[in-house]
């Protein structure tokens, strides 16, 4: 059977005649754990392997660019041969690309892990949340939760000489809790699950669940609304998704008008950054795409990527941009990150921002997120396993319907009134594609409901 290294030599080898190769090996070792009506049901490993071949080929007008992936460990040499023949002919199809530019070369020292075998996880990742979780399941209320943790080792080669391999840890659990009446979730981020502590995510999901025990109707409209962490990150992830330079550049953006680079968005001293090194959220140091688009380019696999404020001390800062579309334009090559943190708020807690808040709302989490205003930013959704009403600094209801809300994340820290402190959040709407973030919770003065939802 073919290493991953040797499968990266073998493909460019092949693809020695070509302008240039690049190469992606990817196998990823993922266990799951699920339990349902307070009773484990499922446990399970998996492995899973890629092999992308990215052919360039000088073709008339400009160098053209064609990507043909195999979902399976490849053990034949020959079959190598066929990609590369397959991810030539796809180059030639395409014609010259808009995004062509040299393929960086190897930047720093070589990569110390390049050798190293594929990292593997178990269900023994489990240990310490499967302890937790048997008290849990005890006890009288219905439990209902899912746990997923991966590591997936990456190996990019490319025909100018670069060589990195990189583990991404991704992890997170999610626990609902029921009566006849009411559900409540709560849910985290991790690497390794050394730091979860799931009796402590049962103690909130039970506490929002207690709340529930008044219920109230409320009509739609404005309402100033503390919105928390999750939440937070599901709103600000998709502000970051949407940073893309070429459409602002070209007016068709939230960021080409109001939310221009250079702009002000509020007066808090807010920055929203993503950050290769951040500790427990680290990604891929170098860039490694197999597809083209939003300012992302398979022409620049193996540069560099590093931290980004995207938004600085409240000022909008950078937008995405690829190495060719930095040199149509005049600005600085900038990497899309694949962590998200905001930072610039108070040490206060979520509890602390209820324990001050006269009449409000108080979200659990959002779901069905959908742009409805590109030019805005405007997003529409459902709120999702408890709204709580807020009287008096406390919880005293939850209220007896979800909402749909129409609000754009842009509007939020324009308008935001109390910023909390940074801490993990897993993107409720996003888990499956984004888990690495850092938000604090927000105080929205006017969050628009804009009608009742019957769904829970």
């Amino acid at each position: 059977m073919l290493g991953p290294q040797e499968t990266v030599e073998r493909v460019l080898a092949a693809a020695a005649h070509l302008t240039g190769c690049a190469v992606i090996v990817a196998e990823t070792s993922e266990a799951v754990l699920r339990w349902a009506n307070s009773t484990m049901t499922t446990n399970g490993h998996t492995t899973s392997a890629r092999v992308t071949v990215i052919a360039f080929v000088d073709v008339p007008g400009g160098t053209a660019a064609g990507t043909v992936s195999s979902g399976e460990r490849i053990t034949e040499p020959e079959r190598l041969a066929e990609l590369v023949a397959a991810a030539e002919r796809s180059a030639r199809d395409a014609g010259p690309s808009r995004d062509a530019a040299p393929l960086p070369e190897p930047a720093g020292d070589a990569d110390p892990g390049w050798a190293e075998p594929p990292a593997a996880t178990s269900i023994a990742v489990y240990a310490d949340l499967a302890a937790g979780l048997a008290d849990v399941l005890h006890g009288p209320l219905r439990h209902f939760g899912f746990a997923d943790h991966s590591l997936t080792t990456t190996w990019l080669g490319t025909s100018t000489g670069v060589r990195r391999r990189w583990v991404q840890p991704t992890g997170s659990v999610e626990l609902n809790v029921k009566d006849a009446g009411s559900s409540a979730w709560t849910g985290t981020a991790t690497t390794d699950f050394t730091d979860v502590d799931v009796r402590a995510l049962a103690a909130e999901a039970e506490q929002r669940l207690a709340w529930g025990a008044r219920k109230v109707r409320l009509e739609p409209g404005r309402y100033e609304t503390v919105v928390p962490p999750s939440a937070v990150s599901d709103m600000l992830v998709y502000a970051g998704w949407s940073m893309e330079g070429r459409a602002a550049q070209e007016g068709h953006s939230a960021f080409s008008g109001k939310a221009a680079v250079g702009e002000r968005l509020t007066d808090l001293p807010l920055t929203l950054s993503s950050d290769p090194a951040a500790p427990g959220l680290e990604y891929e140091p170098v860039v490694i795409t197999s597809s083209s688009g939003g300012g992302v380019s398979v022409f620049d696999n193996g540069a560099p990527t590093r931290r980004v404020d995207w938004i600085r001390e409240g000022v909008v800062n950078e937008l995405v941009y690829s190495r060719a579309e930095a040199a149509e334009f005049g600005t600085a090559f900038t990497p899309p990150g694949d962590n998200m943190l905001l930072t610039g708020g108070s040490a206060a807690t979520l509890e602390e921002m209820v324990a001050r808040t006269e009449r409000g709302l108080l979200l659990t989490c959002l779901w069905y997120i959908r742009e409805v205003d590109p030019a805005t930013l405007l997003l529409t959704g459902l709120t999702r396993d408890g709204v709580y009403l807020v009287e008096g600094g406390e919880v005293t209801a939850e209220v007896d319907h979800n909402f749909r809300f129409n609000y754009s994340p842009l509007d939020m820290l324009r308008r935001t009134t109390e910023v909390g402190r940074t801490e993990p959040a897993l993107p409720r709407e996003w888990k499956d594609w984004f888990t690495r973030a850092r938000m604090p919770a927000m105080r929205i003065p006017d969050f628009r409901m804009s009608s009742v939802s019957l769904g829970r």
